[in-house]
């Protein structure tokens, strides 16, 4: 008689493990995590210097320098999430299929997904996170409009929203692996399509750049997952905002259909995997 497993004990014992795992190999956490925070510091100083020429990014867009730092702190924060959590198993999921260990997770009495995605926990990953977190605080205190209680609740909300419409597209394209094989290529190609969402969708602007604003706002929201929550910070919400009051319904509305086609096209190629032992 199988038993229903408890996901969330399961989760924690996956936390367990990998912290044990991370602290029998410290130098390489530690190098791990120095490496991490490294390219975070580069990044915020490339923009301390550029807003010392301009201030803003994008004319009248509104996204001074503190605000941007609201903006790029809430990267940091969906990026940790994703790196901590979810990049190393959707790297690794090519080589479970090539190799064959995929068959255990399919053999276990859990849901193959959740296994896949979680299985291994990146702990280095905290470093950004934490400086996400400061440059946040930070920033909130530097803007002119601090957000009310009812904001910062929406903005923890869509910031899980950012974190799923990420994890979808992420698991979706190492779930192709079952068709192309080691396709780490292609799974490379998901940070190429990220990049779009580093600079606020106010920029993607004229004859180049409202083609890539509608792309990846409705076809591949990745868009919606850091504008929306960052939005909430920087301004508050009005009638007069119209924009920004039909962004929260879709963003939602994206998020639940990323899920949605992610989840198909995990099964679906689970359906077209043979063992490679067979």
């Amino acid at each position: 008689m199988h038993t229903r497993p408890h996901y969330f004990r399961v989760l924690l014992t996956f936390l367990r493990n990998s912290l044990v795992r991370d602290m029998t190999f410290r130098a390489n956490f530690l190098i791990d995590t120095i490496s991490s925070m490294s390219w975070v510091f580069m990044n915020l100083g490339f923009y301390i210097l550029v807003f010392r020429y301009t201030p803003t990014i994008g004319a009248n867009t509104g996204w001074g320098k503190h605000e941007f730092f609201l903006f790029l702190a809430t990267t940091l924060l969906i990026n940790g999430v994703i790196r901590g959590l979810f990049l190393s198993n959707a790297i690794e999921f090519s080589e479970q299929i090539r190799t064959g260990t995929l068959d255990f997770a399919l053999l276990k009495p859990i849901d193959t997904q959740f296994l896949v995605s979680l299985g291994r926990i990146e702990w280095s990953a905290i470093g950004p996170f934490a400086c996400g977190v400061l440059l946040l605080v930070y920033s909130l205190f530097q803007v002119h409009y601090l957000p009310g209680p009812l904001q910062m609740v929406l903005y923890g909300f869509y910031l899980l929203c950012g974190v799923a419409i990420y994890y979808s597209l992420m698991i979706a394209m190492a779930a192709t692996s079952v068709w192309l094989g080691r396709n780490k290529t292609l799974l490379d190609f998901w940070f190429y399509i990220t990049n779009f969402s580093r600079y606020p969708m106010e920029i993607y602007t004229g004859t180049y750049g409202d083609p890539i604003r509608w792309v990846f706002t409705f076809l591949v929201p990745v868009l919606i997952a850091v504008n929306v929550p960052a939005r909430l910070l920087v301004r508050p919400l009005s009638p007069q905002s119209r924009e920004d009051w039909l962004l929260l319904p879709f963003a939602v509305a994206a998020t639940l259909g990323s899920l949605i086609v992610s989840r198909w096209v995990f099964n679906r190629s689970l359906l077209s995997y043979r063992s490679a032992s067979s």
